[in-house]
């Protein structure tokens, strides 16, 4: 019998990582889904024993991510139940729009630990479990803007543009103990984070991602579909 695999993922409670979250547990992955609320969790949960068919197993875990002491016990909570961690899914993230004029250092430190601390923090605490394992796939979103960055991004953009850096360096140290890593940089994606920040006049539908464009490439890289370079960046344009 083929040994059970088992993912982490961030952001779970909606958007990009409850589309991840689904479509890995149609691929056969027991998931842990973290995120704040454990309200849209639950919902989360609900979807992905409907997209597996009952079979896999789901850890609901809310947390803070942008502390580390939340994302140790994310590894240690997921190690106890799955016995194993084979993707990290590092899905959640804040984006705001602040012109240069505005920035306070509350902002700056919270964009900075919601779309790179944290990934920095949990990536670090399973480093053992895929060392241990010799294997292991890292999946952190980034952003198109981290490239080509919309005025107003000057928290996020910067912060997303560290964290493809960080996913390349994670990629190259990676590659001596089987763990692999990869960047995904989607365009505008049809997110209720996205609605927060332009309306449908000044960004229509149609010229946005599905989350599940984005979750089916994830899931590609993870399962091996979708090859890429250690640490690579995947850019993703919206339509």
């Amino acid at each position: 019998m083929a040994e059970r695999r088992a993912a982490i993922v961030t952001g779970a409670g909606s958007g990009v990582g409850r589309a991840a979250a689904v479509h890995l547990a149609g691929a056969g992955y027991d998931v842990a889904l973290v995120a704040r609320r454990r309200e849209t969790l639950e919902e989360t949960a609900g979807l992905v024993c409907d997209a597996s068919g009952g079979k896999i197993k789901t850890l609901v875990i809310t947390a803070d991510v942008s502390e580390s002491t939340a994302c140790q016990s994310v590894v240690k909570q997921s190690l106890a139940v799955f016995g194993r961690i084979d993707a990290l899914v590092n899905a959640a993230g804040y984006a705001q729009i602040c012109p240069i004029e505005k920035i306070t250092p509350q902002e700056w430190r919270k964009t900075i630990d919601t779309n790179l601390s944290y990934v920095m923090y949990l990536t670090s605490a399973a480093w053992e479990a895929f060392r241990g394992q010799k294997s292991g796939v890292i999946v952190n979103v980034s952003s198109l803007a981290s490239l080509d960055p919309f005025p107003g991004f000057a928290l996020y953009a910067p912060a997303k543009a560290a964290l493809n850096m960080f996913t390349l360096i994670t990629g190259r140290e990676g590659a001596a103990i089987g763990v692999r890593a990869v960047c995904i940089a989607p365009g505008a994606i049809e997110t209720p984070m996205l609605r927060g920040l332009f309306s449908e006049k000044m960004l229509p539908r149609h010229k946005t991602l599905d989350p599940d464009d984005v979750a089916a490439l994830i899931t590609d890289c993870i399962t091996g579909k979708r090859a890429f370079a250690p640490g690579e960046t995947i850019p993703l344009p919206s339509p």
